[in-house]
């Protein structure tokens, strides 16, 4: 076996370099940070069974509340709204956040802290994984599941699961 030359070497290192900053690049996805993804979803109108000479009841706001910033810059309102079929949607409105890798829109039981306090708290409890972000801004809705005991979720994340971390968190106050 001969000896390892000063040019193998070189080629060597370029070659572990660009395989550790092609995985670094697949990973972090920085591109999409840039890739702006806009939205805008009327709320859903269920087609609920009414009674004879009777109207359905309109959509009602059963929970809201308004987004703070953590990790991202993050802005809208979010609301939780009970259909005329009595299904529950969380809706999105005026969302503006961070485009980022593998983000999602979760509810939890951790409570709204601002700043870097704030961040990591929504997995540390009880959460429910709703969806991936259907885009970083506008409005849009997510369907809520039938068995959802909505008293034991208290706030929503638009989490990156990516890096276990919160771009923005909103309280849900109920009305």
């Amino acid at each position: 076996m001969g000896r390892v030359t000063k040019k193998q070497r070189r080629t060597g290192a370029a070659v572990l370099t660009a395989v550790i900053v092609g995985a670094g690049l697949l990973w972090f996805e920085p591109w999409a940070l840039w890739a702006d993804e806009t939205v805008h979803e009327a709320l859903p109108a269920a087609a609920a069974p009414a009674a004879k000479g009777t109207v359905p009841a309109g959509p009602t706001t059963v929970a809201q509340g308004s987004f703070i910033s953590h990790e991202h810059t993050t802005t809208g309102a979010v609301k939780i709204v009970r259909l005329a079929d009595g299904t529950l949607t969380l809706r999105l409105e005026g969302l503006d956040t961070s485009s980022g890798p593998d983000v999602r829109v979760w509810l939890s039981d951790a409570p709204v802290k601002e700043g870097k306090a704030g961040w990591g708290v929504f997995d540390d409890g009880k959460y429910v994984n709703l969806a991936p972000l259907k885009g970083n801004k506008g409005d849009q809705n997510y369907p809520l599941p039938a068995d959802l005991d909505l008293s034991a979720y208290t706030s929503v994340s638009i989490w990156c699961d990516r890096f276990d971390v919160s771009f923005g968190a909103a309280e849900l106050v109920r009305t």
